[in-house]
């Protein structure tokens, strides 16, 4: 999958990074344009086995839903990959000339070192003590422009049809990859994709029930 020209230059920013980290570090960019297949240039694939031709996964629950995302990037959040690999990772999400959000940057560390590491020196540590009756902290409002760029996602993955045409069965997969890749966790996601599709929303609830399982 040809990487577009909007976004060469971030080729390579992805292997000056690699040679810098060095072997535990991967780079992954996508172009959100094609969401089904977003991801078009992979450094140093051996970190999470992500190829090219591979859709998104964290980037709406991790980045675009952070209440860490100021100024169009998430640092250091964590995953594990399909691989069982514990990976810290950073994401810069690209816009084009009118704002849009067109694609992104993910920096991944294998934490597996470390991680080791830090687990056999705690292991001379005493525990810590349990503090009763903490409460757990709220989670913090989403950023004002999340929305904007939920649609924008929604809109790339509707863009190869007629989305009022779609049959039943079509609009069921699209709804799937939505789900899948976290767009209804955001509050009004649901209304936005009946109005896209030309459906209600308590149409948008059933196609849910049934992709999760729910339905018989």
């Amino acid at each position: 999958m040809p990487v577009k020209p909007a976004l060469m230059p971030y080729v390579p920013i992805a292997q000056m990074l690699v040679q810098t980290f060095g072997s535990d570090c991967e780079v992954v960019l996508h172009d959100l344009d094609c969401p089904a297949h977003s991801v078009v240039y992979v450094e140093n694939p051996s970190v999470t086995g992500r190829k090219v031709g591979d859709s998104f996964d964290q980037l709406v629950r991790q980045v675009i839903l952070s209440d860490e995302l100021k100024e169009d990037f998430v640092a250091n959040y964590y995953f594990t990959a399909p691989n069982g690999k514990r990976i810290r990772s950073s994401s810069l999400l690209i816009k084009d000339a009118d704002g849009h959000l067109t694609g992104a940057l993910c920096i991944n560390l294998d934490t597996t070192k470390v991680t080791e590491q830090i687990a056999f020196l705690q292991s001379f540590l005493p525990a810590a003590p349990q503090v009763a009756g903490e409460a757990e902290e709220a989670p913090a409002a989403a950023p004002a422009h999340v929305s904007v760029m939920i649609e924008n996602l929604m809109d790339n993955i509707l863009a190869d049809c007629d989305a009022k045409a779609l049959s039943r069965e079509e609009r069921i997969r699209r709804i799937r990859f939505m789900d899948e890749k976290g767009l209804f966790l955001m509050k009004g996601s649901v209304e936005r994709a009946a109005e896209k599709l030309g459906v209600g929303k308590v149409t948008i609830y059933s196609y849910l029930d049934e992709v999760r399982g729910k339905r018989g």
